[in-house]
């Protein structure tokens, strides 16, 4: 005989901590206050590699799309601990969503477990929740690495997220232990309803799209741009040259 189950409604975990709570004049305050300031840094990520850089605590990082679709994982740590706090994105996504929004925070592993950033600004943020449960910007995937592609494949490769993340801190003295599970921006992903498996979409970005977000503390901050462009391909299968773009990082610095 099939077993039968009580149904309960569903609750929501946690409720939100006071300092996870924003005040959105406060942050749009902020916001101006450094995009009226001093560009402290301009860069380019290119296609099929990751860069790193560091933020002083209130300036503003905007990310961007300068020629196509392009996802990116990020990683973040505490400029001045970078061995030991880190970005999590399992209680980022417990005391947020699985999907970031703006004026959602970017949090920090145990014991220190305080806000690193705060996502301020998102030109794709009418996308919303799509019809399968879509949605933009997750701390839900990981990065994508060349030990799974080893496994899906048989293969072996240099050439992820993962790789080149690993490469990028590696001039501050940090190594591949200390790349961590990312913040996947521009990237369109959700869990299928009937079997719950992770699932990508192709970004709905495209050229001039962009993402805010502002450093609550001192930060060193690296950045992949995917090798899996726009993620329309399933991992494992060839991704042609031309579905990869760069992607543009500009750091603004109030006066």
């Amino acid at each position: 005989m099939k077993r039968t189950f009580e149904y309960f409604p569903p609750t929501i975990c946690y409720d939100k901590p006071a300092v996870a709570v924003v005040s959105k004049e406060e942050c749009d305050t902020r916001r101006a206050r450094a995009l009226q300031g001093t560009l402290a840094l301009e860069l380019i990520v290119p296609k099929k590699s990751a860069k790193v850089w560091s933020m002083q605590r209130g300036d503003l990082c905007r990310v961007s799309l300068p020629e196509g679709s392009q996802v990116g994982d990020l990683n973040l740590w505490n400029l001045e601990n970078p061995r030991k706090e880190r970005f999590f994105s399992g209680k980022t996504r417990q005391i947020h969503s699985t999907h970031l929004k703006t004026y959602d925070r970017l949090w920090s592993c145990f014991p220190y477990l305080r806000p690193m950033a705060t996502f301020v600004k998102d030109s794709l943020e009418d996308y919303g929740i799509d019809r399968d449960g879509g949605s933009l910007h997750d701390v839900a995937g990981t990065r994508c690495d060349d030990y799974i592609y080893k496994l899906i494949t048989g293969e072996d490769r240099v050439g992820s997220c993962h790789s080149y993340l690993t490469a990028a801190v590696k001039e501050y003295g940090l190594s591949e232990e200390d790349v961590h599970d990312t913040w996947n921006i521009f990237m369109c992903t959700g869990f299928t309803r009937d079997t719950q498996q992770y699932f990508c979409k192709p970004s709905p970005a495209r050229k001039g799209d962009f993402i805010e977000f502002i450093a609550d503390m001192n930060l060193l901050v690296a950045l992949s741009a995917c090798p899996q462009g726009d993620v329309s391909i399933q991992v494992g299968q060839k991704v042609p040259d031309e579905k990869c773009f760069p992607l543009k990082v500009e750091v603004f610095r109030p006066n």
